[in-house]
């Protein structure tokens, strides 16, 4: 790859919101993984990587599954937009007002005019770090949607419970974005457990498997559900019964084993 780090797929440029089309989310079609780079890698680094995911945006084109891909926020800018073969752009945050003096925030009309098509609200770091709640994570999400972006609103419990427990926990959390949003745009939960976040392991997939179909009997195909905390190679084929796909973080920055786990979902 050349110093200026032009990838082999297209040069950067920016798309309107009609050009982007075929690259939103559908509320109810097949599945859907991501993985995030939160903070791990550096932009040159980021550019290599999503350069590398290549043959992994070809195989989710070829058999129906959506992929994206989320950046941190210094290198989104840097990313081609559009993404080949319908992978989506994602964001790891945004404000919930497009412009004015709101130092150090990320204004959600910039995203979409990048071509960002989705945006990762609510997660667990952010709420810990940075204070954030679920009134701001609606407002959030709203922005998203109203600049044409799906929010991922990252939900889940705190503290390892009982299935209705934890169930109950993260409809509390989705309930006042679908409440707020019309019917015809798209969320994408991912269900995190807190206590799963950052461990060796992911929560065990009966347990996963119970709490989604709660939340699914709450919500029906308002939603579609993934997983995230800990998620990684091997863990979708006991998880797809019921899940619509996985989140991956650090389990997922190596590009042959974020193949592996689409490859999982035939």
């Amino acid at each position: 790859m050349s110093t200026d780090h032009k990838m082999h797929f297209g040069l950067h440029k920016h798309r309107s919101h009609d050009e982007g089309e075929q690259h939103l989310l559908h509320p109810r079609r097949g599945l859907i993984f991501g993985v995030s780079l939160k903070t791990y890698k550096t932009v040159h680094e980021t550019l290599d990587f999503v350069n590398g995911l290549g043959p992994v945006f070809e195989f989710c084109h070829k058999h129906g599954i959506q992929f994206f891909v989320v950046p941190d926020m210094v290198s989104l800018g840097r990313v081609p937009s559009p993404l080949p073969h319908g992978a989506i752009l994602a964001a790891q945050d945004c404000y919930f007002e497009d412009h004015g003096a709101y130092t150090g925030t990320v204004s959600p009309a910039n995203l979409a005019e990048i071509g960002v098509k989705m945006v990762e609200v609510g997660h667990a770091e952010q709420r810990r770090l940075f204070g954030e709640t679920d009134e701001i994570v609606v407002k959030k999400s709203v922005a998203a949607a109203r600049h044409g972006m799906t929010p991922l609103v990252c939900v889940g419990e705190p503290k390892r419970c009982d299935t209705k427990e934890a169930a109950k926990h993260c409809i509390q959390q989705i309930e006042p974005v679908t409440d707020r949003l019309p019917a015809d745009k798209p969320v994408v939960v991912a269900y995190e457990p807190v206590w799963a976040i950052g461990q060796p392991k992911p929560a065990e997939p009966e347990y996963v498997i119970d709490v989604v179909k709660h939340i699914k009997h709450r919500f029906g195909d308002r939603i579609r559900v993934i997983y995230g905390g800990s998620a990684g190679p091997g863990l979708f084929r006991k998880l797809s019964s019921t899940v619509d796909g996985l989140f991956l973080g650090r389990f997922g920055h190596d590009v042959d084993k974020v193949l592996d786990v689409v490859k999982e979902a035939l």
